[in-house]
C-alpha cells in the first residue's frame, strides 16, 4: 500500500525521537510491505528545521535514509498539486501542500495533525 509520509512522521520515523501512533507505527515497521511517499516540501521543512536547530535531523541525512530504500519515493510540486491545494483550505501553506499531495495521489496520510481529519477526501491515519 501506498503512504503520504508528513514532515513530523518522517522526523519521528528518522530519529526514533518522540511518539508514534500505534496504526501509524504498525504502518511504518512493515516497510517491505508498504511505499511511503515523501514530499518535497516535507525535505524543505526539514532543511528549515535543521538549520534553526529545532530537530536533530540534516537534510543530507534524510535524503540518504530515503535514497537507501526503495520503499520511499520523493514527489516534487507539479502544477496539479498546486491546483488542488487550490480547493484546500488550510492555514499553514506546508500542510496545504502535503494535504494536497495526498489528495491529488488518493492515498493516506501518515499524520500525528489532528487538523488534517477536517480536511475532505484526505485519509489520516495515526492512532
Amino acid at each position: 500500500m501506498e503512504y503520504l509520509l508528513d514532515t513530523v512522521t518522517i522526523i519521528r520515523h528518522f530519529t526514533d525521537i518522540g511518539k508514534t501512533g500505534k496504526k501509524a507505527k504498525k504502518i511504518l515497521k512493515a516497510i517491505s510491505n508498504n511505499k511511503f511517499m515523501i514530499s518535497v516540501i516535507s525535505l524543505m521543512e526539514i532543511l528549515y528545521l535543521s538549520e534553526k536547530n529545532r530537530i536533530n535531523l540534516s537534510l543530507k541525512y534524510t535524503i540518504s535514509k530515503i535514497n537507501s530504500s526503495i520503499n520511499y519515493t520523493i514527489l516534487d510540486l507539479t502544477p496539479e498539486i498546486l491546483e488542488v491545494a487550490e480547493t484546500i483550505e488550510f492555514k499553514e501553506l506546508h500542510d496545504r501542500l502535503i494535504l494536497a499531495t495526498a489528495k491529488w495521489l488518493n492515498i493516506p496520510v501518515i499524520s500525528s495533525d489532528k487538523q488534517f481529519e477536517r480536511v475532505d477526501d484526505i485519509e489520516v491515519i495515526w492512532d
